[in-house]
């Protein structure tokens, strides 16, 4: 008799056992894999039964992304609002109750909706689950900097641009804006997606406001790419600082001649100087040579080193961000082919390459950072529904873009840049400013890309970053992307704030 109680006994032990493991299974490790099937409709509902994570800015106390609650068949039912109305609008994206999401609330949806595997996560889940509680998801504490992301939208408003600015030492993103942006609260209103992509005094492209111009833009860099050719100058040993050059105005390439932009700051022709004062005043002949010199196998295999021709690794979703480098224009594919590339052009930031302005603010930051570049990332840290800290993100080098020493003597040449060169309109009274101004042609008469990269201050660097403004009539980086700039190093810096 004993030994069939026994038998029994385990036999109700184990039943236990797999009901214990089949739910804990089904109620915390299978929920991913079932909502990923987009024609579960129990899941459809599903998803609104969980109380989403909020998204907060680097203050912790203003809101991105809520929840609001209704009522509905009985139950209580969780949909998204912004309460800032498109603050940083294409970062923190959006989710709809036809499950499409975007920016954040797509990259983060694992964590949002308490579907992270982290162990807190899981038993908190777990809990809730057992006790038939709602299921609440994690918060976002981003890196996003309120002041300086609304100074940039501002500055941006009306035109069709991007602004990327980011800690050099730790890789924490202070500001992504991309113009124009949207109010996500509208994406679900009648006609919300067609009244978005159709607003009036929208860029170019069918999804212009959707489009996150800071990580997915494409656009020719122009002389802000001289950075990385001196960097390969530098770095090779085949050139340095007090390197001499003539310039006639021109290099010649191929039998044909290849002038100097016509800035309106400087001359034609610039007759002999040194390395510094080429990128000083951004001689295109100049460096033109050097790239003829260097050849485009080198520029190429350089540009890898800063991160070209990778997705930088940050918590958008994949689709949202392009890789920087050199275009087959007709197939709008990446190529790394040098023969294919023009050395000359390239050197200078045209021939085919196409850049994001987050990639451009890397180079900027791997000139601050000693010639390392840390991986970029908008969150700060996950938070849990009572409010301790599930994950927190530390900094992580990515790339090594060039050796400390060439980072140095860069530092001092786009230094010279703003003292005394082609972005002297980003000058900060009692603050050092290293920047470098870009002016891309776009195959228009007088129409480029206006560019600025910058960091600061250059003797020990806290914020480095980008801005692009795309298509401006006679607009030249330093007239029309270094004051952006400039307001938002005021805006992050304490020192600079009342200069």
């Amino acid at each position: 008799m004993n030994q069939q109680i026994s038998r029994i006994a385990l036999v109700g032990l184990l039943l236990l056992a797999a009901l214990i493991v089949a739910t804990t299974y089904w109620q915390t490790w299978a929920p991913g894999s079932l909502k990923a099937k987009q024609d579960n409709a129990i899941q459809r509902v599903a998803q609104f039964r969980i109380d989403r994570g909020k998204i907060y800015a680097s203050d912790g106390r203003t809101v991105l992304a809520q929840n609001v609650k209704r009522r509905a068949g009985g139950q209580t039912l969780f949909f998204r609002t912004y309460p800032t109305h498109g603050l940083a609008s294409q970062v923190v994206g959006y989710s709809t109750q036809g499950r499409s999401r975007a920016g954040l609330e797509r990259g983060q949806n694992a964590y949002l909706t308490a579907g992270n595997a982290n162990v807190g996560t899981i038993i908190q889940k777990l809990t809730d689950n057992l006790k038939g509680a709602t299921i609440r998801g994690n918060n976002l504490v981003l890196n996003i900097h309120v002041n300086a992301q609304k100074i940039a939208e501002t500055a941006l408003r009306g035109k069709c641009g991007a602004a990327v600015v980011l800690n050099p030492k730790t890789g924490q993103v202070y500001v992504m804006a991309s113009s124009p942006g949207y109010d996500p609260n509208r994406i679900e209103s009648p006609n919300g997606f067609a009244s978005i992509l159709h607003s009036p005094g929208a860029c170019p492209g069918s999804s212009a406001a959707l489009l996150n111009r800071a990580t997915q833009g494409l656009y020719p860099p122009g002389s802000i790419f001289k950075t990385v050719t001196a960097a390969e100058a530098l770095d090779s040993g085949v050139y340095n600082a007090e390197s001499r050059f003539f310039d006639p105005g021109y290099c010649t390439e191929y039998g044909k001649r290849v002038s100097n932009a016509g800035n309106p700051e400087a001359p034609e022709q610039f007759g002999n100087v040194n390395f510094v004062q080429a990128y000083q005043h951004s001689i295109n002949a100049i460096f033109c040579d050097i790239g003829m010199k260097l050849g485009a196998k080198r520029l190429i295999e350089r540009a890898k080193n800063f991160g070209f021709y990778a997705h930088p690794p940050i918590e958008l979703p994949s689709n949202e961000v392009s890789a920087s480098g050199e275009y087959d224009f007709r197939k709008h594919a990446l190529f790394d082919n040098a023969g294919l590339a023009d050395p000359g052009r390239l050197a200078f930031g045209q021939d085919k390459l196409l850049v994001t302005p987050l990639q451009m603010a890397l180079v900027a930051a791997a000139v601050a950072n000693n010639g390392t570049i840390m991986a970029p990332h908008l969150v700060n840290k996950v938070t849990g529904p009572g409010g301790g800290t599930v994950v927190k993100v530390h900094p992580q080098a990515w790339k090594h873009a060039m050796k400390p020493e060439s980072a140095a003597t860069l530092n001092l040449m786009m230094q010279a840049v703003v003292t005394g060169g082609t972005g002297t309109s980003a000058q900060i009274p009692g603050v050092k400013v290293a920047g470098k101004t870009g002016t891309a042609e776009t195959g228009e008469n007088h129409v480029y890309d206006a560019w600025f990269i910058f960091f600061a201050p250059a003797d020990d660097p806290k914020v480095a970053g980008a801005v692009v403004v795309e298509h401006s009539l006679n607009g030249f980086g330093g007239k029309v992307s270094a004051p952006i700039a400039k307001q938002l190093m005021q805006a992050l810096l304490p020192r600079a704030s009342n200069q």
